[in-house]
């Protein structure tokens, strides 16, 4: 039998790991002051599946557009580098930063200043995570009518953007024609202080709205309705659907807090779903659910509605509503009331209410021991058998930020002991960890792939897979990427109670590393850098593990054991993968054998 020289041997190693040559030659640029790119733009064109683009912090650049698409198994990372705690800062043009390519991933990125639109999305399977979206002349982030498919926004803040009636600080959209299916989930997120229009306006087909804090509209903070027309998809192509689960609401106006349905210009004729959200409303104010325009169904859930100030104010406006089957199909139990509440929805059973929640304070909505909401909820409620939502998160697995910016990975695991507490935080501190990836660590259990694992849009990772997760069906598991390049792992619904299929946290090429975000019945985190070459071996209950082949100081994620762009992507580059690719799958062979 011939020798198995090394080349020969490296090929036929990747080919049995199922590996695809873009993977094995990714590349890593880096753009700065001080580099051989100085702008983002001049990358923008070079970039092939599986690249990373480390950017430079405390430093501004022009606005970019990516059209060059990585792949599902390789996306494209653009990765901020914090310098003096500051992220690059990315500012100007008609549009800022302009995605109109698939499967990329934006990270840890500042972006302001575009005079349109300082977030333009129309590409599928898009991530941004960590990023700062403020002063936007119109639209902080816009979603187009056409070639927009799912986009997963995280850990984010976006303030000071939108005007008058039309323009908002997210206003988004997914193409029912190119990308059927797709999912707009935003989670962790801090949205405050708009100039003007929504907090949040939604025409995609799918929304999973969870765990953020969100306040400051001129008008509602969240309006979800249907497809426009004009943009060329039909109101009847897609029933489009809502999840709003864990959210704070908080008005600073006595506008309606959320629409439903329609605006006149499009309609859902969707189902709505609104559990374990603290809604605090102005006295006087608008209607808490603006229901208007085609509805099929809508749930409500152990939400606490609240006015701090007191005063009267109404639950729910429906005159404007026009149900699919004839008549209101409305569900609801186990909703606390503050004093003052009416147009209370008749169909809802077991609402409670009084005249304080006893919260923490006015701007800090965790419970007190004395609340009434302790263990008042009740587990997997029930919704309208003629109208079942489809994949619902069964119930929070996180609270929400406190009106602030959140650092990637540090969402607070929501505590389950008993029956739940109505709103959107669970009394008790959530010890046990966090999704933080640890000092050094790159975060482990990044949310998978806009929530592109099914048709209930529901992925993998950030801690959302397994019994207590919902892995969502047909259409491509999401084991998360927190990292770059690597490909990713923990599959979607994998792992026990609270225990998320965590992302990839390797830093180019094929990483070693993947967290298998061990949480437990309480959600504690373990996280596991990778580190290009080495992998890291895994820390517990929410710390890092240590790099191997790279500085393990805060900053560097993990360590790199990665290229300086540009490499040649020939055979020859792969050999030093191929350990790092044949661990890698030994430890997803573990994850996805875990009980």
């Amino acid at each position: 039998m011939k020798p198995c020289t090394r080349k020969i041997c490296a090929a036929s190693s990747l080919l049995a790991l199922g590996l695809s040559s873009s993977q094995a030659s990714a590349a890593t640029y880096q753009v700065g002051p001080t580099r051989m790119y100085k702008e983002l733009s001049a990358v923008a064109d070079l970039l092939q599946p599986g690249d990373l683009v480390e950017v430079d912090g405390d430093a501004t650049y022009q606005s970019v557009r990516f059209e060059r698409s990585g792949t599902a198994a390789a996306r494209i990372t653009i990765r901020g580098i914090a310098s003096g705690g500051k992220r690059p800062r990315i500012a100007g043009g008609t549009n800022t930063v302009e995605v109109a390519a698939n499967h990329y991933v934006l990270e840890n990125l500042e972006i302001t200043g575009g005079s349109f639109r300082c977030f333009f999305h129309h590409g599928d399977d898009i991530t941004v995570r960590g990023a700062v979206i403020h002063d936007c002349a119109k639209h902080g982030v816009l979603g187009a009518d056409n070639d927009s498919g799912s986009l997963l926004l995280e850990y984010s803040e976006v303030y000071g953007c939108g005007g008058g009636t039309f323009d908002h600080q997210i206003y988004m959209a997914t193409d029912e024609n190119a990308h059927p299916g797709s999912v707009f989930r935003m989670q962790f997120c801090y949205v405050h202080d708009a100039n003007g229009g929504n907090s949040v306006k939604s025409r995609a087909e799918r929304n999973e709205i969870y765990y953020n804090w969100i306040e400051g509209a001129l008008y509602h903070e969240l309006e979800l309705i249907g497809p426009d027309p004009a943009g060329g998809v039909s109101e009847g192509k897609a029933r489009e659907d809502s999840d709003v689960v864990g959210n704070v609401l908080r008005k600073t106006n006595d506008f309606a807090v959320i629409r439903a349905g329609g605006d006149g210009t499009g309609q859902t004729f969707g189902r709505y779903r609104f559990v374990h959200n603290t809604i605090l409303v102005k006295p006087d104010s608008g209607a808490v659910f603006r229901l208007f325009g085609g509805l099929d169904s809508v749930e409500m859930h152990n939400n606490l509605i609240f006015s701090p100030e007191g005063g009267s104010f109404k639950i729910r406006r429906q005159v404007e509503a026009a149900w699919a089957s004839g008549s209101p199909a409305i569900a609801g139990s186990h909703n606390w009331l503050g004093q003052g509440a009416i147009d209370v929805p008749e169909q809802w059973q077991d609402t409670l209410g009084g005249a304080s929640p006893m919260l923490v304070g006015p701007l800090d909505p965790h419970l007190t021991a004395a609340s009434p909401l302790v263990n008042a909820g009740v587990p997997s409620p029930a919704g309208l058998p003629a109208h079942p939502f489809p994949s619902p998160l069964p119930a929070p697995l996180f609270h929400p930020p406190v009106a602030a910016l959140l650092p990637i990975g540090s969402a607070e695991p929501r505590p389950s002991a008993g029956s739940p507490d109505i709103g959107a935080f669970e009394l008790g501190d959530g010890s046990g960890g966090s999704m933080q990836g640890g000092a050094g660590g790159a975060p482990a259990g990044g949310s998978g792939g806009s929530g592109q694992s099914g048709a209930g849009g529901q992925a993998g990772g950030a801690g959302l897979a397994g019994a207590a997760g919902q892995p969502g069906g047909a259409g491509g598991a999401g084991g998360g990427e927190a990292g770059s390049g690597g490909a990713p792992a923990g599959a979607a619904g994998e792992g026990g109670a609270g225990e998320g299929g965590a992302g990839q946290a390797g830093s180019g090429g094929a990483g070693a590393g993947g967290a298998a975000g061990m949480a437990g019945a309480s959600g504690a985190g373990a996280g596991e850098a990778g580190a290009g070459a080495g992998g890291g071996t895994s820390g517990t209950s929410g710390q890092g593990g240590q790099a191997a082949g790279g500085d393990a100081s805060p900053g560097n994620e993990g360590g790199c054991g990665c290229r300086v762009a540009p490499v040649p992507r020939g055979p020859g580059a792969v050999w030093a993968l191929v350990l790092v690719a044949a661990a890698w799958a030994r430890r997803r062979g573990r994850v996805m054998s875990a009980p």
